[in-house]
C-alpha cells in the first residue's frame, strides 16, 4: 500500500493493498476502498463511503460527506456506494444518504468534472458525464449514458432517462425522458440527442422509430401517452417500450416541448 506520510488513514478504514493515498488526504474509519483506487492530495473520504475498483479521486474532492439537509443527524446516516472505474475531478462533492435505505448509489464508468455535486439519496447509473459544476439535488435518479453540461442544476426527486443530453446553464425541474435533448434556462424538450445516439450505435431505423414516438408523445392535445401506447402496438420496439415505461412512472411530470427565449 502506498500511503503518503502526511495522509491520515483512520483505524477501521479498509483499503485494498494496491490503493494509493496522496499528501494530506484523510480516509475515515468505516470507509472501504477497493483495488487499484488512486486518491490524490487533500481528498477527504468519509466513513459511510464504500468504493469498488479502479476509481480515481482528484485533488480536493470530498466523497461521502454529510448531506446538505437541515434535518440531518449522524444517527440517520445511510451509505454511499460507488462502483468501479469512476473518475472524480478536483473539488467534486458527493453526499452520503439520509432517508433511503440504499443511500446514495453511483454505478460504474462515470466521469465527474470539477466541482460537480451529487446530493443525498441519488441513484446514478453507468457511463454518465457531469460537466463542471453540474449539480443534483437529493433523490435524483439518473439512468445511463447521460451528459449533463456545465452548471446544470437538477431539482430534487427528478428523473433523467438514458442517453439524454442537457445543455449548459439549465435548470431541470421535471423528468426528462430517454433519448431527449433538453435546453433552456428551464429545461424543455428540444429534440433528440442524435449525436449521443449515433455515438452509441443507434442505427437510422432505431433513430427514426424514436423520433416517431416523440412526435406522438409531444403531439397536440392531451393524448400523448395514449398515442404512444398506440405507437407501441404498431411498432413494438424496446426503445418505445422504454420511453413509455419511463413516462408512466413519472411523478413530477415531463419537461414541456419547445425552447425558452
Amino acid at each position: 500500500m502506498n500511503i503518503h506520510p502526511t495522509a491520515i488513514v483512520e483505524e477501521g478504514a479498509e483499503l485494498h493493498p494496491s490503493v494509493r493515498v496522496g499528501p494530506f488526504s484523510i480516509v475515515e474509519s468505516g470507509a472501504v476502498i477497493g483495488e487499484g483506487c488512486v486518491i490524490d492530495s487533500n481528498v477527504r473520504i468519509y466513513g459511510p463511503a464504500r468504493m469498488g475498483k479502479h476509481n480515481r479521486i482528484c485533488h480536493g474532492a470530498t466523497i461521502g460527506s454529510e448531506p446538505q439537509d437541515l434535518g440531518y443527524s449522524r444517527d440517520r446516516a445511510k451509505p454511499l456506494s460507488i462502483g468501479d472505474n469512476n473518475h472524480f475531478k478536483e473539488g467534486v462533492n458527493i453526499s452520503h444518504g439520509i432517508k433511503e435505505d440504499h443511500g446514495t448509489v453511483i454505478g460504474n464508468n462515470n466521469y465527474f468534472m470539477a466541482f460537480s455535486h451529487v446530493g443525498h439519496d441519488c441513484l446514478v447509473g453507468d457511463n454518465n458525464i457531469f460537466a463542471n459544476a453540474a449539480t443534483l439535488g437529493g433523490h435524483v435518479e439518473m439512468d445511463h449514458h447521460i451528459f449533463l453540461s456545465g452548471h446544470v442544476a437538477v431539482h430534487q426527486f427528478c428523473r433523467i432517462g438514458a442517453y439524454v443530453m442537457v445543455s449548459g446553464v439549465c435548470g431541470v425541474a421535471q423528468d426528462i425522458p430517454p433519448f431527449a435533448l433538453a435546453s433552456g434556462s428551464r429545461a424543455r424538450f428540444s429534440g433528440l440527442n442524435l449525436v449521443g445516439l449515433r455515438r452509441n450505435g443507434f442505427d437510422q431505423g432505431r433513430r427514426t422509430a424514436i423520433k416517431r414516438a416523440y412526435r406522438l408523445l409531444y403531439g397536440e392535445g392531451p393524448q400523448g401517452v395514449v398515442a404512444l401506447h398506440q405507437g407501441l402496438s404498431e411498432s413494438p420496439s424496446d426503445d418505445i417500450r422504454h420511453i413509455l415505461e419511463f413516462v408512466k412512472a413519472s411523478k413530477r411530470g415531463l419537461i414541456s416541448k419547445g425552447r425558452e427565449g
